[in-house]
């Protein structure tokens, strides 16, 4: 869990980025429905949790560096609500200070009144304008009642994205963020074991599905993106969430899925023998893209810069290919006119944390980010022949194979935090066999 010592500091930090003159409002998720009147299950808006932990929506959160009276505002619904006997009891604004740390609370209801003059005299905002359209409409007329004010209010003269400075911030995870990262990922790896053991020839994708989420939600976990469970040329999909065909005896399947913990998320893909069995062609590509990971995954190093990662999975995918006939010529020219990307068409990783694609830039100034101690990614390289291409031999069409770890840059080696889920073919193939 993060403490409320750490969303301080945060704040703090934050604050100090911005400088004396900002001020900074963000507003919590809203509560969306899935249709009618049913609500999805509530999510915080990644942002809102990382500075301040406070879980609900109809809330907005003010900093304002340098104020005397209180640098840190929030804005939530009072105790008593009339829906509190539907809804649940609400944290209200006594315990809003007490609990998550802040200077002040006021109710949301009031904020028309005393948000215009919290912004007064600031000459930059910070926020995610354009993020929802509703907040902004609010945003803009707080806006325009400080101007209209008697007296004319001085309205902030610049309007700034929030992300500019808050995805740095949240690059670099801390030793709670890992801790939290770290049992996602164990929740994740213990929902693939679970899942192996129901994928076995006649069964349905959405039976393995079904065991990811039973797995996750017994221990407290939710997924943090729909899992795809793609068997046979299914997995050539690269987002395949329709989850509905047979397991059939021959066929790989692709299972990508991750666990959130306390907000925080994992991101694991790994592609089994539906019998236990890779076969001779299956082998030949699955051992391509472990190879691929593995020289990836080493270079998740301080110092080394992110196009190094897809570099290095690309050359051994490249070189891979090139030998078994399905791209043509000699492999550097292959790697260097981007043919692989035929086969292998996606990027290969991306920033973990809050979110599964997660904040974070990934060039500086035009040039490759490099990476750093406390950079959090997922490592996917995949091959996925199309079932219909016929410049390849038949008995490659329609197999798509990706495997996915979640990896953290130390100060040594790269931490996987998916470890204890095994990649080599040999031991995917023994922990198959131990299923029942």
């Amino acid at each position: 869990m993060i403490g409320i010592e750490e969303f301080s500091q945060r704040r703090l930090e934050l604050m100090r980025m911005a400088g004396k003159n900002a001020a900074i409002v963000l507003a919590a998720a809203p509560q969306r429905l899935r249709n009618s009147d049913a609500p999805w299950p509530y999510r915080q808006d990644s942002d809102f949790h990382y500075l301040s932990g406070f879980p609900e929506s109809e809330a907005v959160l003010a900093l304002l560096p340098g104020r005397p009276q209180a640098e840190c505002v929030l804005f939530c619904r009072e105790r008593e609500q009339p829906d509190e006997p539907w809804r649940g009891e609400r944290v209200g604004t006594a315990r809003a200070v007490t609990e998550f740390g802040l200077n002040d609370a006021f109710p949301i209801d009031d904020i028309d009144d005393i948000l215009p003059g919290l912004l007064e005299g600031r000459e930059r905002l910070y926020c995610h304008f354009g993020r929802e359209p509703e907040f902004d409409a609010h945003l803009l007329t707080w806006m325009r009642r400080l101007h209209d004010a008697r007296g004319g209010g001085v309205v902030p003269r610049e309007l700034m994205s929030l992300g500019y400075l808050l995805d740095e911030l949240r690059l670099f995870k801390s030793r709670s963020e890992l801790k939290l990262l770290r049992r996602a990922a164990q929740l994740a790896v213990a929902a693939h074991r679970a899942a192996y053991a129901v994928a076995q020839p006649g069964r349905f994708e959405y039976a393995v599905e079904a065991e990811l989420l039973r797995s996750m939600r017994a221990a407290d976990a939710v997924p943090c993106y729909p899992p795809t469970v793609a068997t046979g040329k299914n997995a050539c999909i690269l987002h395949y969430v329709d989850n509905h065909a047979r397991l059939v005896r021959g066929d790989l399947l692709l299972i990508d899925a991750g666990a959130e913990w306390h907000y925080y998320a994992s991101d694991i893909a790994r592609t089994i023998p539906v019998d236990g069995h890779f076969t001779g062609v299956q082998r030949e590509l699955y051992d391509i893209v472990q190879a691929a990971q593995t020289e990836a995954i080493n270079m998740v190093r301080p110092g080394k810069d992110w196009d190094s990662v897809h570099g290095a999975a690309a050359r051994v995918i490249t070189e891979g290919l090139c030998a078994l006939g399905l791209l043509q010529g000699d492999s550097r020219a292959a790697l260097e006119s981007e043919a692989y990307q035929r086969y292998f068409m996606h990027k290969t990783g991306h920033w973990l944390g809050l979110d599964v694609h997660d904040a974070g830039d990934y060039r500086i100034d035009g040039q490759p980010r490099v990476l750093e101690t406390g950079m959090v990614l997922a490592v996917e390289p995949g091959i996925y022949i199309p079932p219909d291409d016929i410049t390849v031999p038949a008995a490659y069409r329609g197999i798509g194979i990706r495997i996915e770890d979640v990896v953290v840059v130390t100060t040594s080696d790269p931490e996987v935090l998916s470890a204890d889920l095994p990649t080599a073919a040999e031991q995917v193939e023994h922990m198959l066999a131990a299923r029942s």
